[in-house]
């Protein structure tokens, strides 16, 4: 755990200490886009985040190449160099689109051929646990649309929720934070070394998000673009492939009783697309919420809009952080939950405690529709826009003068217009009610 903890240090290091020079760099380069209609943020702000976060990982997986224990992942496996193969490609597709905007088919051709480089050297799906079933073996040429597949689904998923400052890097380091405990429970537990080389993609993820997320917080310095999205999008699938199409679910078998068994224990894991997608389970529903919201209009799926998740959160009068903060949250459940669940299936207070905290997590989400009626006594505890207030004008007392709250006049807020929420996504508070 130490080696893995000096890898995830090193790697955020790196990142938050490259951030700073990589952001004068894309100053320089011009590469700043003009605000777009589908854009929060109100100035233009520089992209190339991803170089910091491609160096970072780089970082860590020299570091972790001299290191007793994780030697071992680069002397018995490939996959690390297959990894870092793959993702210096994407990473470099994602580079010239910060700067030159290249078309979308082009960069879905990229992803394709970058999860075909890994597949070439090895990284790839070899069998499928299926519950019930057990251990079912793919055809080379299934393994490696299955892999193609998972990497192009997995990019596109974190490409599709890079909307607001911090957001990609927060979920995807929250969805790397789970994955990388149920990898190092499966490396450490069972004493499986195939699953090393997930255990270690997951701490160098997280490494590279929490170096670059102090520099991406609201009011973000800099953006990751697509050669950040892409790139943790490309890291996050190679672990799960790694862990998911390696790890033979036969030698758990040894402490289960059966294949079967085995298979069972891992159920919450492997029940969406029989993956382990449930720690995007956030960016996949947002990623084919979209597609069939374009599809229906007759638009390309590749067609931005401002329909995703987090502007539904801002259009129902959520602020920039608050918008973020509950998708963290999301994230964090299903992730964590999922492998809450994983650990102890036969526990029904995981359940329970999944679904009490899926209910405050709705009512977080829906706290701007509701406009409560605070009691005179408790004005004074309340934030201002839940305070009741008389008419001007009116006599005190008398029936003409209701007492209403600063919530029951306002409209309602669309996103990137300022309201009575604070400072929105690209809007500063407005104070027009307390002049009035």
């Amino acid at each position: 755990m130490r080696e893995y903890l000096l890898t995830l240090c090193i790697t955020a290091a790196v990142t938050y200490l490259l951030t700073g020079p990589v952001r004068k760099f894309a100053i320089v380069a011009g590469a700043m886009p003009e605000i777009r209609a589908r854009d929060v943020h109100r100035e233009p702000t520089p992209r190339l985040g991803g170089i910091a976060m491609f160096f970072g990982l780089c970082a860590g997986l020299l570091v972790a190449d001299h290191l007793t224990n994780l030697n071992e992942v680069f002397a018995k496996s490939n996959e690390p160099r297959a990894l870092l193969s793959g993702a210096a490609l994407i990473w470099l597709i994602g580079v010239l689109d910060d700067k030159f905007e290249i078309d979308a088919l082009i960069k879905l051709g990229g992803q394709m051929i970058a999860a075909g480089v890994m597949v070439m050297q090895g990284l790839t799906i070899l069998w499928l646990p299926i519950p019930g079933v057990g251990n079912v073996a793919l055809t080379q040429w299934q393994g490696t649309l299955l892999t193609v597949a998972l990497v192009v689904i997995t990019i596109n998923a974190v490409n599709f929720v890079d909307g607001l400052d911090g957001l990609a890097a927060g979920m995807v380091c929250i969805a790397a934070g789970s994955f990388f405990l149920y990898a190092y429970r499966i490396w450490y537990s069972y004493g499986i070394e195939a699953a090393a080389p997930g255990t270690l993609f997951a701490a160098i993820l997280m490494g590279m998000c929490l170096g670059f997320l102090p520099h991406n917080m609201h009011p973000a310095r800099i953006f990751m673009g697509d050669s950040g999205s892409m790139l943790i999008g490309l890291v996050l699938s190679a672990g799960a492939i790694s862990i998911t199409g390696q790890v033979d679910p036969d030698a758990l078998a040894l402490f289960t009783g059966s294949e079967k068994a085995a298979v069972h224990q891992t159920v919450p894991v492997y029940i969406p697309l029989l993956l382990p997608l449930t720690i995007i389970a956030v960016p996949a529903a947002d990623l084919v919420l979209a597609i069939v919201r374009r599809t229906w209009r007759g638009q390309s799926p590749f067609a931005a809009d401002r329909g995703h998740l987090h502007h539904r959160l801002l259009e129902i009068g959520h602020s920039h952080s608050r918008a973020v903060l509950i998708m963290y949250f999301w994230s964090a459940l299903i992730g964590f939950g999922a492998l809450a669940y994983s650990v102890n299936s036969a526990s029904m207070w995981i359940v329970l405690g999944v679904v009490f905290l899926s209910a405050v997590g709705l009512v977080l989400l829906l706290l701007p529709r509701f406009t409560p009626r605070v009691p005179l006594w408790a004005q004074r505890f309340v934030p201002p826009r839940y305070r009741r207030r008389r008419v001007p004008g009116a006599a005190v007392g008398s029936a003409a003068a209701p007492e209403v709250t600063e919530s029951d006049e306002r409209s309602p807020v669309t996103a990137g217009v300022s309201g009575v929420n604070g400072a929105t996504a690209i809007g500063a508070r407005s104070r027009s009610l307390d002049r009035r």
